[in-house]
């Protein structure tokens, strides 16, 4: 650190006669280091207009389209083959005629020759394996929806066309504004393996006991959105972006096997025929209890995994108000359920989950209560759960619908498992749940913005996970931990606002990175209160609806007064990093006030730069020569002095340090110090300044500058401080609040980080001592 005074010249004492004391900041001159940080986004987002307003709200004349199914379903478990059969009902409620409709049939992702099996790049390295060359082998396997009818209300054909993933069917007349049109589609399709061909519904088959389990999900023909901001959401689907759909009523008659269980979205109309008495009274029993009941025992379903029925069973369920529907069916099913009788305002929904004797370890233990928890959770920041049923499911993956999802977590044979499972498991069932309220209920479209349902979400997940552990290991929120991706090259990084089939690191950019974006909003630029508000306003607002990113933008700005457009422009819009260096430190303190401490200040000075060998030896020969000339000379010569003060000048000082405020004399004394710090934004993105402080008697402190310092020059700052006590140690975001990429230039004086060999080094003298159970470097078992 440099230190210097700050003298005080005739100019300075001229100011302080006149009783103020000033300190004059330069401005730096902006030049090329003024660029567009700061803008508005403008053209960035879309105009406001009378559907969507510029406060972020849903305007005067906002409208949507509804469509509402009646569903007869059957799964032939033999050839493993779901049939179907639908009745839709479209109302038209947009301002414009229509003369098509497009529908969604996403099964064909999975068809022979589907566009997501040959349009991505691939290459042959010098050792693979059969099974890498066999992917490169085209396979016939009969996957994909086969429709097998299309007709009116009156059974009368329709012209209909498949383009890949969507359907467009031709209307006799043109549907207009207000109008309904009622049509049904029978169709079958081929169930795949989803362990083997992959995606999100599908069959699991269990080799051990042969049986199987269904996760059904985008099995039947759905509505695409017609909406104000693009018209039809035909985008093809090719297994990554996901959804985009319409709000309506469900009514689904689901025909298995008489002994599988079945859980779906909704709610189930005739548990009396479809269960058995005893487990009647125990769902009786669930909806009054705090705890969860089993509704099917592990006994049971390890029962009906031995005596597989021939017979069938239809299960109808309800749905009001939603998006999507889907449902599991298996006999190797335990099912438990508990009501949330506290936390969710005005709703007493039930919490249930379904799951095989592999996860009953994990599952019977915490998923119920992880589903309750989650409910309250998000609750408490976003809107009132509103469904009366909230359903986990473990199905060896992670997918989301509403009021149900497919989840994670077996333990091992002998029924033991990680405390990485456990946490993972609660993790993910946070996650698939908190679904429910983006996108199932503000509804955006994933096929286009993935972030804004799967950010959002992994936003609130990290924010139930604390609440549950206050020392879960989350691996996305904390601003440090996003570091890594941030720093990697420019061309491996895309902005968050960039379209799903295109981003390069998918769980990077669509979950963690907008998630951080948030808690750094809600943590360090915002603070809570401003930021729970508005984000609170948007679930309210938004609440079984259709909003875009603008909307968002507009309304967290609107509800707390917060101009967050640099932010936005930076963390959404642009790949810059963090990375602010605090560059130089330079301490001032105040001397040059009191004539008398000039005066030794000054001579010192002044003796200390004259002090060569050529001026002693000149003093010595000038004072020989004076004795030999005059003797009064040399008296003359020793007894004038040039610091010498006079009279008039001590007491004017004087009478000018009475008339002074106490802080006044706190600077004329000394004892407060100036310290001006120089930071260099090396990364781009503009941040806050984070600055703690470390006195030489121990204590902390801690300034927050806005990251408005940055608005005139984005290159490089400088701020001056005033300290009263002796500053030992400057830190630049002590708590690892902004995600800075590079933490070695955030202290002064400069703290050397340990090398990768030497933080092992480090763990290593602690781990040997230690038992494996509690070793950090292995995985500890719990029973």
């Amino acid at each position: 650190m440099k230190i210097k005074n700050l003298l005080c010249n005739s100019v300075a004492l001229a100011i302080m006669t006149s009783g103020s004391f000033n300190l004059v900041y330069a401005q730096n001159n902006p030049g090329s280091n003024h660029g567009n940080k700061f803008e508005q986004l403008g053209s960035l987002i879309s105009d406001p207009n009378i559907f969507r307003t510029a406060s972020g709200a849903p305007g005067s004349m906002y409208w949507q389209q509804k469509a509402d199914y009646v569903i007869h379903a059957e799964i032939d478990e033999v050839n493993q083959i779901l049939k179907g059969s639908e009745t839709i009902t479209y109302t038209n409620n947009s301002p414009d005629e229509l003369r098509y409709l497009w529908l969604q049939l996403d099964e064909n992702e999975h068809a022979d020759n589907a566009e997501n099996k040959i349009f991505d790049e691939s290459t042959l390295n010098a050792r693979m394996s059969v099974d890498q060359l066999k992917s490169f082998v085209p396979e016939k396997k009969g996957f994909g929806v086969n429709i097998l009818k299309v007709t009116d209300a009156s059974n009368k054909a329709l012209t209909y066309s498949i383009n890949y993933t969507m359907m467009r069917i031709e209307l006799p007349l043109g549907l207009k504004p207000g109008g309904k049109f009622v049509f049904n589609i029978d169709w079958n399709y081929k169930i795949s393996d989803r362990m083997v061909e992959g995606g999100r519904g599908g069959l699991e088959y269990f080799q051990k006991d042969d049986n199987y389990l269904y996760t059904i999900a985008q099995w039947f023909p759905r509505m695409a959105v017609y909406s104000d901001f693009q018209g039809w959401q035909n985008k093809q689907f090719t297994g990554r972006g996901e959804f985009a759909l319409a709000f309506g009523d469900y009514k689904v008659n689901i025909t298995v096997p008489s002994d599988h269980i079945v859980g779906a979205t909704g709610e189930c109309q005739n548990y009396a025929q479809v269960l058995n008495a005893t487990q009647m009274n125990r769902w009786k029993q669930a909806q009054q209890t705090k705890e969860p009941i089993e509704i099917v025992t592990l006994d049971e379903a390890k029962q009906a995994m031995q005596n597989k029925s021939k017979t069938k069973k239809t299960w109808v369920y309800e749905a009001k108000n939603v998006r999507d529907f889907a449902f599991v069916s298996s006999r190797r099913l335990v099912w438990d359920a508990m009501k949330v009788n506290e936390g969710v305002e005005g709703n007493k929904p039930m919490a249930m989950s379904y799951y095989g004797p592999e996860a009953y370890p994990l599952y019977r233990k915490y998923s119920t209560k992880a589903t309750a928890h989650t409910l309250k959770v998000y609750s408490k920041y976003t809107i009132p759960y509103p469904y009366p049923v909230a359903i986990s499911v473990e199905a060896a993956n992670g997918m989301e619908y509403p009021m149900i999802c497919f989840n994670y977590g077996r333990a091992d044979e002998d029924g033991t498992y990680s405390e990485a499972i456990k946490y993972g498991m609660i993790g993910v069932i946070i996650h698939e749940v908190g679904h429910n309220f983006f996108p199932m209920i503000v509804n955006s479209d994933e096929r286009q913005w993935t972030w804004m349902d799967e950010g959002l979400n992994t936003f609130l997940q990290y924010l139930a996970e604390q609440e549950w552990d206050k020392d879960f290991p989350s691996r996305r929120g904390p601003a440090h931990k996003i570091a890594d991706y941030m720093k990697l090259p420019k061309d491996q990084l895309e902005p968050i606002m960039t379209n799903s089939e295109n981003i390069v690191q998918f769980g990077p950019n669509a979950y963690a990175k907008p998630a951080t974006a948030l808690n750094i909003l809600r943590e360090t630029i915002m603070g809570r209160e401003l930021f729970d508000y508005a984000f609170k306003e948007y679930a309210r607002r938004w609440e079984f609806k259709h909003p875009t990113p603008a909307d968002f933008f507009r309304t967290m700005e609107d509800a707390s007064a917060v101009d967050l457009d640099w932010f936005w422009r930076g963390w959404f819009f642009g790949t810059d990093a963090v990375e602010i260096a605090l560059e130089n430190v330079t301490q001032y303190s105040m001397t040059g006030a009191n004539p008398l401490k000039t005066a030794k200040e000054g001579k010192e000075a002044f003796d200390k730069d004259l002090n060569t060998i050529s001026r002693q030896r000149n003093i010595t020969e000038n004072l020989e020569f004076l004795v030999e000339k005059d003797t009064s000379l040399l008296d003359f010569y020793n007894k004038w002095d040039r610091f010498a003060v006079k009279p008039s000048d001590e007491a004017g000082y004087q009478n000018f340090y009475k008339s002074l405020d106490q802080k006044a004399k706190d600077i004329f004394d000394g004892k407060i110090s100036f310290y001006e710090l120089n930071f260099k934004n090396n990364g781009g993105l503009v941040m806050p300044l984070i600055i703690e402080w470390t006195f030489a008697d121990g204590s902390k402190e801690l300034d927050r500058i806005p990251a408005y310092i940055w608005r005139k020059n984005e290159l490089e700052v400088s701020k001056v401080f005033a300290k009263s006590k002796e500053v030992t140690a400057i830190k630049l975001d002590p708590y690892r609040e902004t995600a800075d990429i590079d933490e070695s230039n955030n202290a002064w004086p400069r703290q050397a980080n340990p090398s990768r060999f030497e933080i092992f080094q480090n763990q290593g003298s602690v781990v040997r001592g230690q038992s494996s159970a509690t070793n950090p470097m292995k995985e500890a078992k719990k029973k």
